[in-house]
């Protein structure tokens, strides 16, 4: 009896005890009496600018009633004291898939993978990637054990949708509550979310590539400005819910830098203000994410270092992987410092846990605290309208907020509770007494010295005994209880003794020790002194070194963005492609990037002066078909017309073959659009502008091409797939198709004429970009470039165009031009074609090297392309063949690589020449450059320096430099114990007419 009172006495005091410090709330009292639950003497931050010293937190019924340093506690409050502890408002996560599951890949329901080119779906838009119907709220489930990962980081709240198609549908917004029947939801439509990325739930064939779902895109914003002006005639579940949600927040993902210019040109088109979802690397081109003037969501999964002590598989690793890894932490530093409004992510992290880790990392690389604490909490309330409800602890809003140890963005701080909606989760003890130090330890008659270490909340044990041998022993701290165990060994003879004991003061700890017999002893321990970590200065890490990031930000980047000078050449051999033909001893004067004057004795006392005697002057190569730096994908194969598609939306500012191509004189490329559609995309012309950003490429004012084909590759007889089904499969087809589409676009074309003149009143026909794309060809005001092969397909397609009145531009490719040269000649179409491939298809059999020779002689316009990467870098030597197989001369032949396809391209009147006025597009060659040993020393486009034969010398040397110094700092990363990962090379895609993304 005496036994169960003592028993009960110490539950009452042990309560007790611990009520002074911190009273551990009922949830289910204080929800039914509605309790006020008061939190005092802590630091609290009300916002990231507003703290408050020594303050109070009122809150009631899940939110803040008060917060300040005179709050008036209400009589029937639970008062927690928080004396040394901060409290910070929970953080915000905008952009999750939290309780949503991502939808599988979609197959037929016999398992055929056969695309599909018609919507199956009755009542919604024609194509499946568009599902704006859909709501994140109607499949959500709540997943308490993500939730409680979320709630660890110090999360409180997170927007999660369906993360599927370009369309994707409404987020919806969710507090992390893990108490049942809690008001879990706080708004069930909240954003509206895109993306460039097809539906999973589709088979439909299109679209193929990025930009098919860039057309995709304005097609759709199109269709839903005529819809909503009632021009409809039926009803579109898509569209109605495109409509009814423009209100709320729209988020595009874009997960590339380049990606966030392309969808922000989207928005500016369409008069929209996207949130855009980042990835990372938009340090890379900062200036152009600056000028978007969007907010952004940005994830920080900064990559792993590569393991790069094998030094042959380290050789594999490009420089603008390791480069990125290396100034990845920066990246949010130079967003901040840069103005641009962000919120942060958990997106692409593998471990939740990760995001602490690296979010510090970037703090230690000169992120602002105070900013990454707007950025998890007042900017995503605020992108999203929600700031009077979160983000903040401000009078009415969510009772969401953390408890710490201190300052929350120090390692070594604990995060203790984090309560939503006024419930609390726990994530360490914050009753905990902080016991570390170095104790004597007293069991029975036996003494040791004891050694507490570690961390507050995850303490480690060591025991010595006095002559400082190590006891063995098991040791575990929970809810201020110790309980240990001593192992046998060479110190202790007897079998286990088992210690335990509740602490009240750490400066003397004291218990019952139970030894293997049975028997008990009283166990006390006296701290003889305090822990303190000691500082191991080899190991005081410091974050390596930032490289500067170039332009573009790879190998071969520049420094700063390059600009034009005032160059004079002297003495040179100057190819002009004009009547003045090749000139000796001639000087060249670029000035304002045009060409100011060629001749003899020229002088300007601000230009540049280079010494070219012995060398040639021409001006820059024009490749008139090229698939280089195109993002995504080369074809839209998903319709047998998409003239809808451009070129212009995928140009890759980054890629290598730019400067390549620089390296071997070409200055102007035509990219096309590829082969697998009788009427394919949009081309875009460019200037390769290294280091320029994509829409900088593009050529001013370009004059408007489109690609169309021909042959085999238009009728998928070399697709490999086992059952195509897209029309057209044969050569007759093939002519169906254009004949069809420029019937419709006829009418189209009238429809629109019609309506703008007033003389016939109703609904405005629908726009239709494919088909008003095919109107400008009838109309002459776009220009085609045909692929094509053999005599009879070309001739059919020049009767289809004369039959609707307009004439083919060029063939390209055109292997049989020989022919039917004197047909060409009489429609007016040029050539751009090869100088020696054949026989690599059944339908090139009959090519032959005298093909362009015997088009030129007969009076065509002919070019000779590249339609390959690695040609492309060598076309001075491809021109030369014309003078090896048709005895051209070779004033005639270097034409065939500059002003004739400046001609094709409808340009010739700013560049393709020497001319005074023209564009300073312009290659210094050390030797004529038609020969094999020529090479090109300068490259300039509008007086730019693009190129320099000696600057790239010191590039290398450059970039084995800096590899050398990011292998040194990626081995420190591994002997640091880091995590790493393996080298892999990157195969990158080729373009070429015929390539299919997968």
């Amino acid at each position: 009896m005496k036994k169960a009172l003592l028993l009960l006495f110490f539950s009452v005091f042990l309560t007790k005890t611990q009520a002074q410090n911190y009273f551990p709330v009922n949830e289910s009292v204080q929800n039914k009496t509605k309790n006020y639950t008061v939190f005092t003497n802590a630091t609290i931050y009300v916002s990231p600018t507003q703290k408050i010293e020594k303050g109070t937190l009122l809150i009631q019924d899940g939110k803040v009633v008060a917060v300040g340093n005179t709050v008036s506690i209400p009589k029937n409050s639970i008062t927690i004291d928080l004396e040394g502890k901060t409290i910070y408002p929970s953080f915000i996560d905008i952009y999750t898939s939290f309780g949503i599951e991502k939808p599988k890949r979609n197959l037929n329901p016999d398992g055929d993978r056969s695309p599909l080119y018609d919507t199956k779906r009755v009542g919604y838009y024609w194509n499946e990637s568009i599902r704006p119907e859909l709501n994140g709220y109607e499949t959500f489930k709540y997943d308490t054990a993500k939730a409680e990962e979320l709630l660890k980081a110090g999360f409180g709240v997170v927007g999660t949708h369906i993360s599927d198609g370009v369309a994707q549908g409404t987020g919806v917004l969710v507090a992390l509550n893990n108490t049942e029947n809690s008001k879990q939801i706080i708004a069930d439509k909240i954003t509206n979310h895109f993306a460039f990325s097809k539906s999973a739930l589709t088979n439909q064939a299109y679209p193929s590539s990025l930009m098919g779902m860039m057309a995709l895109l304005r097609q759709m914003y199109l269709d839903l400005d005529w819809y909503k002006k009632g021009n409809s005639e039926t009803k579109d579940l898509s569209l109605e819910a495109l409509a009814a949600n423009e209100k709320l927040v729209q988020i595009f993902a874009t997960e590339d830098k380049l990606n966030s210019l392309r969808a922000a040109k989207i928005a500016k088109e369409f008069g929209l203000n996207y949130v855009l979802k980042g990835s990372g690397n938009e340090f890379e081109r900062i200036e152009e994410i600056k000028n978007t003037k969007a907010q952004f969501i940005i994830p920080i999964s900064f990559p792993e270092a590569y393991d790069v002590s094998n030094p042959y598989l380290s050789n594999q690793i490009e420089l603008a992987d390791m480069l990125f890894w290396n100034q990845a932490p920066s990246n949010l530093k130079v967003l901040s410092d840069n103005g641009i409004v962000f919120a942060l992510t958990t997106d692409k992290l593998k471990k939740t846990e990760d995001f602490k880790v690296n979010l510090l990392k970037a703090i230690k690389y000169g992120f602002d605290k105070t900013k990454a604490l707007e950025s998890l909490t007042t900017i995503p309330a605020a992108i999203l309208g929600k700031s009077n409800e979160i983000g903040s602890l401000k009078t009415g809003s969510y009772a969401n907020f953390v408890i710490t140890s201190g300052e929350i963005f120090d390692e070594k701080t604990i995060l203790y509770e984090n309560w939503v909606q006024g419930t609390k989760y726990v994530v360490n003890d914050i009753t905990a007494k902080d016991i570390r130090g170095n104790y004597d330890l007293t069991i029975g008659n036996d003494t040791y010295k004891w050694k507490i270490e570690g961390t507050e909340t995850a303490p480690k044990s060591d025991i010595t005994t006095v002559a400082a041998v190590k006891v063995n022993s098991k040791f575990n701290f929970s809810k201020n209880w110790i309980s240990m165990v001593l192992k046998p060994g060479d110190t202790i003879k007897s079998n286990f003794t088992r210690l335990t004991g509740f602490v009240e003061k750490p400066e003397i700890l004291s218990g019952k020790a139970v030894l293997s017999d049975g028997s008990e002893l009283i166990w006390n321990a006296k701290r003889t002194s305090l822990f303190t970590a000691v500082k191991d200065t080899a190991k005081v890490e410091k974050p390596n070194p930032i490289l500067p990031t170039t332009y573009p930000n790879v190998a071969f980047g520049d420094s700063k963005k390059l600009t034009a000078q005032t160059l004079l050449f002297k003495n040179a051999t100057v190819w002009t492609n004009e009547k003045e033909g090749i000139l000796t001893e001639t000087d060249v004067l670029i000035k304002n990037g045009k060409i100011a004057a060629v001749g003899k004795n020229l002088s300007d006392p601000s230009a540049v002066v280079i010494d070219a005697k012995g060398k040639h002057i021409t001006s820059g190569i024009i490749d008139e078909h090229s698939h280089i730096a195109i993002s995504r994908g080369v074809n839209e194969s998903g319709h047998n017309s998409t003239a809808e598609v451009t070129i212009q939306d995928v140009v890759n500012s980054e890629d290598i073959n730019i400067y390549r191509d620089l390296a071997g004189g070409v200055t102007i490329s035509q990219l096309l659009h590829g082969s697998a559609n009788p009427i394919g995309g949009r081309s875009a012309i460019v200037k390769w502008k290294w280091g320029a950003a994509p829409d900088e490429m593009l050529y001013k004012n370009q004059p408007k091409f489109i690609k169309f084909a021909l042959g085999e590759n238009v009728k998928q007889a070399n697709w490999g797939i086992q059952n195509p089904t897209r029309f057209p499969q044969t050569r007759m087809g093939v002519e169906q198709v254009f004949t069809d589409y420029f019937q419709r676009a006829k009418e189209y074309d009238e429809s629109w004429k019609t309506f703008n003149s007033g003389s016939k009143k109703g609904k405005a026909p629908r726009v239709d970009l494919e088909l008003q794309t095919l109107a400008e060809i009838l109309n002459k005001e776009r220009f085609i470039t045909c692929h094509s092969y053999i005599e009879s397909e070309i001739l059919m397609l020049m009767n289809v165009a004369e039959k609707f009145n307009f004439r083919v531009n060029t063939f390209t490719h055109i292997l049989e031009g020989y022919k039917v040269a004197d047909k060409m000649k009489e429609h007016g179409v040029g050539a751009s074609t090869f100088s020696d491939w054949w026989a690599y298809k059944f339908e090139v059999n009959d090519a032959i090297p005298f093909n362009g020779p015997i088009m030129h002689n007969a009076g065509v316009v002919v070019a000779y392309n590249s339609d390959d990467a690695e040609m492309s870098r060598r076309l001075n030597q491809e021109a030369a063949k014309a003078v090896k197989y048709g005895n051209i001369s070779e004033e005639e032949a270097w034409k065939f690589v500059t002003l004739n396809p400046a001609k094709l391209l409808h340009i010739d009147d700013k560049t393709g020449s020497l001319k005074v006025g023209k564009d300073a597009d312009v290659v210094l060659w050390s030797d004529n450059p038609l020969s094999i040993y020529a090479k090109a020393e300068k490259t300039i486009i509008e007086g730019v320096v693009y190129f320099d034969i000696e600057k790239d010398a010191e590039k290398q040397l450059s970039i084995a430099k800096e590899r050398s110094l990011l292998i040194g700092q990626m081995l420190q990363e591994k002997n640091k114990g880091a995590s790493t990962q393996k080298p892999a090379k990157k195969e990158k895609k080729e373009y070429h007419c015929d390539t299919l993304e997968q």
